[in-house]
């Protein structure tokens, strides 16, 4: 065998270990992107997950209004990416308890049976006014000693959680989409999709709560949004009562 034989040879060879450990590695980092997001999403291999959704008007069936499609079409490849199913459930219709499968819950807790209650499970320094008369509160978010008003078109607010009822392996999260608008909503899961490795890096698997912020949604739609704050101390602290109402529950 001739040196340039040789030399030909072992620079083939070079080439197919070069290709082979590129493509070990390439599938190594695959896999354990994979996975973080599968912890994160509480979505190992065919597990399956919930899609609880707000009724669109007084129609028995299950009829899901445009804004709501399209919060689902943003969760959707997230859940399939995961290797996991979904199964989409009107919000009166669940009947099962925090934990048991990764739960995505969208809309307003004043017309969202399951989101008010996980709201008052879990969020417990979190109030959303319900008041279906016109004013300067209508929709407002107060967490904690906060108050954060809406102004339709122009600014929006939306709570994005991740929250956990349990510790053990076995448990999955509940993932809530609370806005004060139907976009706000599929804002706050767009947020999610674009934004789910760096959540899953800052807080693992554990729980969260964001406020997040649209701006002009009239101009943008659901494509701008500010992170105002995280609440997640705030939001799972009760709201202390006013003193003049602890003062007379003592009186008594």
């Amino acid at each position: 065998m001739t040196e340039e034989v040789r030399l030909l040879a072992a620079c083939l060879l070079a080439a197919v270990l070069g290709a082979a450990l590129g493509w070990y590695f390439r599938t190594y980092l695959w896999k354990r992107r994979l996975r973080r997001k599968q912890a994160f999403f509480g979505l190992p291999d065919n597990a399956e997950s919930l899609l609880v959704v707000n009724r669109e008007g007084s129609n028995p069936e299950l009829t899901v209004s445009r804004h709501d499609v399209f919060s689902l079409l943003e969760l959707a490849p997230l859940i399939k990416e995961c290797g996991a199913h979904s199964h989409l459930i009107a919000h009166d219709a669940v009947q099962q308890g925090i934990g048991e499968r990764t739960e995505f819950c969208v809309g307003n807790p004043a017309i969202h049976r399951r989101m008010a209650a996980h709201m008052h499970t879990l969020l417990p320094g979190v109030r959303v006014n319900a008041d279906p008369e016109p004013g300067p509160d209508r929709g407002a978010f107060q967490i904690g000693s906060e108050r954060y008003r809406m102004d339709g078109g122009s600014s929006e607010y939306v709570i994005l959680a991740r929250l956990t009822a349990g510790q053990t392996p076995d448990t999955r999260p509940v993932f809530l989409f609370c806005g004060q608008r139907a976009i706000a909503n599929q804002a706050a899961t767009r947020y999610l999709a674009r934004h789910h490795e760096r959540l899953a890096r800052k807080h693992g698997s554990g729980s969260f709560v964001l406020l997040l912020k649209v701006v002009n949604s009239q101009a943008y739609g659901p494509d701008v949004v500010e992170l105002v704050d995280d609440v997640t101390r705030t939001a799972q602290e009760p709201i202390p009562a006013p003193p003049q109402q602890r003062t007379s529950h003592r009186a008594k």
